[in-house]
């Protein structure tokens, strides 16, 4: 499961109800063509783009093993957490109707912050694209959710997400530990950045 970020803002009451009604209605046309949020008519979708290891091993929170059962438990948890203004679950799919992507945004409204975690169909794994994609996430997190910080982690032997990470501009923070479903326990680095940082970040980071 996610954890809070390591550093806390201080937020006021205000403030982290709107992030909640934001999460609760969100506007998903910003982060590209295909996006929705995660149903049960996405779980076969899900299950066929999580059942490629390629796909899913290096995130440490997905349901496992990877059954329909599962998957709409998964699904069902995020719609739970979306109308309490806590996360969301969502999907794209391409013009074949084909699930290629997966993110699952958590967010804390108390502490004006969100993670990111997902995944692409593994033809789609283009560093490129890849990169292109996070950038319009994180700035989707900064500026339709209004969080001001930012947390993401990827184990230890993920150089691509690594890489992702770093060109667009997060702060390294050292090491964490993140708790799969099962209660296992995995090593993850680390990583912030805040709103302001994002806004300022030197020019070649944001293309």
């Amino acid at each position: 499961m996610s954890a809070p970020p390591k550093t806390v803002l201080k937020v006021s009451p205000d403030e982290a109800e709107a992030i909640r009604q934001a999460v609760r209605t969100p506007g998903l046309s910003l982060l590209g063509e295909g996006y929705a949020l995660a149903g049960a008519e996405h779980i076969s979708g899900l299950v066929d783009l999580l059942s490629d290891p390629a796909v899913s091993e290096p995130i440490y929170d997905l349901p496992r093993p990877m059954t329909r059962a599962n998957v709409a438990a998964w699904v069902a948890d995020a719609e739970r957490l979306r109308q309490a203004g806590e996360a969301l679950l969502v999907v794209a799919t391409d013009q074949d109707e084909r699930i290629w992507l997966y993110s699952r945004f958590t967010v804390w409204p108390e502490r004006t912050a969100a993670e990111i975690a997902g995944a692409h169909r593994a033809d789609h794994q283009n560093a490129g694209l890849g990169k292109a994609g996070a950038a319009r996430s994180f700035n989707w997190m900064f500026e339709a959710l209004g969080v001001r910080l930012v947390c993401v982690t990827a184990a230890l032997d993920n150089a691509r997400s690594a890489s992702v990470i770093e060109a667009a501009g997060f702060a390294a923070m050292g090491e964490r530990d993140g708790v799969r479903p099962d209660g296992s326990v995995r090593r993850s680095r680390y990583w912030e950045m805040t709103r302001e940082a994002w806004r300022t970040r030197p020019q070649r980071e944001q293309a």
